[in-house]
């Protein structure tokens, strides 16, 4: 039994590819559009990503605008039929601005959500995370959701 494990773990598996456009919501202080890119590869389980993602400021409702960057690694399903699973971490950098007040710091991110065949290399994604912004940003935990098309090469 180990050696097929240990056989099946040192048999080489190609990199597969994604990249992923979204459009979402966070929810602090108010319900606000987010919008993004993703681009990951992964190889079985493990998964790394680069993401991209900005809020507009409205300072109507003195929400501030909100854009992070952030590196990811997930682990994820492989062979389930029309769908994969995944649980992601990650850390990156954000920026928060509102008027003449702005500040920029570390921010770490914890979710998962999944991505279902469509057609071909097509996929949908549907993605929750919760940011915890570090630094003095005007709100701490920023929880977003988002869904997306998922172009798999």
């Amino acid at each position: 039994m180990l050696a097929a494990l240990l056989l099946v773990g040192l048999t080489p598996h190609p990199a597969k590819a994604d990249a992923t456009v979204f459009l979402g919501t966070t929810t602090s202080p108010t319900r606000h559009t987010v919008k993004g890119v993703a681009v990951g590869v992964s190889l079985l389980v493990v998964g790394f990503e680069f993401e991209y993602a900005s809020a507009a400021e409205d300072p109507t409702v003195n929400t501030p605008s909100l854009t992070t960057t952030s590196g990811n690694v997930s682990a994820q399903t492989f062979g389930l039929p029309g769908f994969q699973l995944y649980a992601t971490t990650g850390a990156g950098v954000y920026r928060e601005t509102l008027g003449p007040d702005s500040e920029t710091s570390l921010v770490l991110n914890n979710g998962g959500g999944v991505k279902v065949n469509l057609a071909g290399p097509l996929r949908a994604r549907v993605d929750y995370r919760v940011l915890s912004l570090r630094g003095h940003p005007q709100h701490s935990t920023v929880q977003r959701i988002y869904a997306g098309l998922n172009l798999a090469f």
